[in-house]
């Protein structure tokens, strides 16, 4: 055990120096580096945006749910969750100051809002959840639990809202047909339940290995999740690949067929979809089984966010003009570059290193509790 936590350590440390390699590029180089130009202006870093806020929502939304419908197996999860929502929503707001150009001007969207914007709303929503669950901690530091279970019910609608409303955000864009649907948001929120929950189910067989209903019942609710998701994206696709007449038909194609096929059907369909369910019908209660099964869904979850946010940019609004100038900047073609991804190493392992030092350090398990079930066990 020892030794794969000296693995693991060192694993972690590799990927933050090289995260720390590509934040120091980001800062003294700008945006020279990444792949992304004049005509594909997100990039990876605003996929990772998307998928840290989905986890921020995801697992506040399972420890509000978990309390408000008092299910008792589930609520040793309540602390270790909404930690997890405010490590992902720091990481989340880190990503994407780092996409801006300038970096400085983000503190604009809460000094000079526009709220004819979606993104001045996203900025409302975001300073909202945050203060919400500043709030939280300070009452489950007081031990007020009355106050938390209002606190957490209330927070439902917010925990809906600020992924929708970044969904939202794509989804006005008229000029994009591939985001321009009313199904986008709803996307970003199902998701956000799917890839959050996921990564409390591969805490809990971590953290709780011997509480087998706990992992049946995290088990039954990601296969439930993942059906709903797989379920949207189903409609989402089949409908206008039905006549092959929609103007999405090329983009959605692009995602099935192209170049980058592969992430969707070996990373999204296979390894964070039908593996992960394999495995927890499997082994139903193994921490083992459904902990792989979490972890493969969450991790993997990125890249139906990379799905959304690139193939939305890759078609020219004008006719010709991917042939009208020529510039590496202003190609229609995108790959995240090396530099990209270590600056979402220093991502991941930042978000990795916080939530260890959570759980080192803040009171998030009940050790007594702990030591209960085990000698009932």
């Amino acid at each position: 055990m020892k030794v794969a936590r000296y693995i693991l350590g060192a694993l972690w440390a590799i990927a933050f120096v090289l995260g720390l390699i590509g934040l120091y590029q980001r800062l003294t180089h700008g945006h020279l580096l990444a792949g992304y130009g004049s005509y594909v202006v997100w990039g990876l870093w605003v996929a990772a945006y998307a998928y840290f806020v989905g986890l921020s929502a995801g697992s506040f939304l399972l420890a509000a749910v978990v309390n408000v419908l008092n299910v008792q197996d589930l609520k040793p999860l309540t602390r270790p969750a909404l930690w997890t929502s405010f490590v992902s929503l720091v990481i989340a707001m880190i990503g994407v100051v780092l996409d801006l150009g300038h970096m400085d001007r983000a503190f604009s969207l809460f000094l000079r809002p526009n709220f004819s914007s979606m993104m001045a709303w996203m900025g409302v929503l975001y300073g909202a959840f945050g203060l919400l669950l500043v709030a939280l901690a300070w009452f489950i530091y007081r031990k007020n639990e009355g106050m938390v279970k209002a606190l957490l019910t209330m927070g439902i609608p917010l925990a809906v809202a600020f992924p929708g409303g970044g969904g939202a955000l794509f989804a006005t864009l008229s000029a994009k047909p591939f985001w321009h649907t009313p199904l986008t948001p709803v996307f970003f929120v199902v998701g956000a339940f799917v890839s959050g929950c996921a990564l409390m189910t591969a805490l809990a067989a971590l953290l709780w290995p011997k509480r087998k209903e706990m992992l049946r019942l995290l088990g039954r609710l990601v296969i439930a999740l993942v059906a709903i998701e797989l379920v949207l994206e189903w409609a989402e696709y089949s409908i206008p690949l039905w006549y092959g007449v929609s103007p999405e038909k090329d983009l959605l194609m692009q995602v099935l067929a192209g170049p980058y096929w592969w992430v969707f059907w070996i990373v999204h369909i296979l390894l964070g979809s039908a593996v992960p369910v394999a495995l927890i019908l499997w082994k139903p209660a193994s921490p083992g089984a459904v902990g792989a099964a979490g972890f493969l869904t969450a991790a993997t979850f990125l890249a139906v966010r990379l799905n959304i946010v690139i193939p939305g940019q890759i078609t020219p609004e004008l006719q010709g003009l991917e042939s009208a100038f020529v510039d590496h900047r202003l190609t229609f073609a995108y790959a995240p570059t090396t530099h990209e991804w270590l600056v979402m190493s220093f991502l991941v392992s930042a978000a990795v290193g916080l939530l260890w030092l959570g759980f080192r350090l803040l009171p998030l398990i009940d050790s007594k509790e702990v030591q209960r079930y085990e000698r009932a066990a």
